[in-house]
């Protein structure tokens, strides 16, 4: 049996982003913003698109050629406790406003993903 993992940074955001807004729980008051579908990935992390809810952005992706980043802005240590929960390789950023990143390194962490932006509308 082959073994197909998606570690593709472009196409890990493109199904983060379709899981976002294909979803009707906690996460149907999200919506994917200022969508950029050419953005090329960069060892640095190319911005993708924001995550914003009532027109404030709870949390933006940013694409690398093997990984997306998901950096959380609203609910920063929610998010820490909940990426850690989830498996999520997890990293606050000290600057002002404090941010969260949690890298997605593969497709199958979307999900875990998804449960971290629950967490963090709830909060």
């Amino acid at each position: 049996m082959v073994e197909q993992r998606l570690t593709d940074g472009r196409r890990i955001a493109q199904f983060l982003a379709s899981e976002v807004t294909g979803h009707g729980d906690a996460l149907a008051a999200l919506s994917v913003t200022d969508a950029d579908p050419d953005t090329d990935p960069t060892p640095d992390g190319a911005f993708a698109y924001g995550i914003d809810r009532d027109d404030d952005r709870v949390a933006s992706v940013f694409v690398q050629p093997d990984r997306a980043r998901v950096e959380f802005e609203h609910a920063v240590d929610v998010a820490v406790d909940a990426a850690r929960e989830e498996g999520l390789r997890v990293r606050p950023k000290a600057v002002e406003p404090p941010q969260t990143l949690v890298f997605v390194e593969d497709g199958a962490q979307v999900k875990r993903v998804l449960s971290v932006l629950r967490s963090v509308v709830a909060a």
